[in-house]
């Protein structure tokens, strides 16, 4: 069973530089709004924002870690391309449905992909009505029916100040980061995804190239 880890952070917070140790190989990158990487470095990028392309690079994919970058803007250019031709009344509602319902189905098909494989889903967050901060979406049926985040074990947030750029691996009580406990020794690391990838194969023991 493949693992499916959720990357939250605002734009700038360091979600794409934590792909930077990776070597060519390691790692696949699915580059879903054609962004250039915030570094220098020959990583591979496949640049897609269609569903059923996802999958089938997801199904093909070489590399035992796989990146899409930013996963979030898959139901963003999905809504944007649709919506003003869609209609109303229960065109709209359906459009929303398909809207949760393509992403619902991305998630859930990595834990039938091969288990050394990791799939990073990369996302904006936002805080919702309730204070806490989670991963941004659209529509009410991915907040209230789905909760993204649930169908995470794994939920790292990406935060920065002027000083350093980190991940969180646990709630602070205001957002939905989360990791299996001993996974991590302390609540901030580095921003550095190899070595999360490194830790999550050392806990699950799971084989990969980054850990050769």
């Amino acid at each position: 069973m493949a693992i499916p880890v959720l990357i939250m952070g605002k734009s700038g917070s360091g979600k794409s530089a934590s792909l930077r140790n990776f070597k060519k190989g390691e790692v696949g990158i699915i580059n879903v709004m054609g962004k250039p990487l915030p570094f220098k470095g020959d990583l591979p990028l496949i640049q897609t924002c269609n569903y059923d392309a996802v999958q089938r690079i997801l199904a093909e994919a070489k590399t035992d870690s796989v990146v899409i970058d930013d996963a979030g803007y898959l139901i963003t250019d999905y809504f944007m391309t649709k919506h003003s031709s869609t209609g109303a009344g229960n065109a709209v509602f359906q459009l929303y449905n398909e809207l949760a319902d393509k992403f619902y189905s991305l998630i859930r098909s990595v834990p039938t992909m091969p288990s050394n494989k990791i799939v990073y889903f990369m996302m904006h967050e936002e805080e919702n009505d309730s204070g806490s901060i989670k991963p941004k979406t659209i529509g009410k049926l991915l907040d209230e029916k789905v909760n993204v985040e649930g169908l995470f074990t794994i939920v790292l947030r990406c935060v920065s100040d002027q000083q350093k750029h980190v991940f969180l691996t646990q709630s602070s009580g205001f957002d939905v980061a989360k990791s299996p406990m001993g996974m991590f020794d302390t609540l901030e690391i580095d921003n550095d995804l190899k070595a999360v990838d490194i830790a999550i194969r050392n806990f699950y023991d799971l084989k990969g190239e980054s850990t050769k």
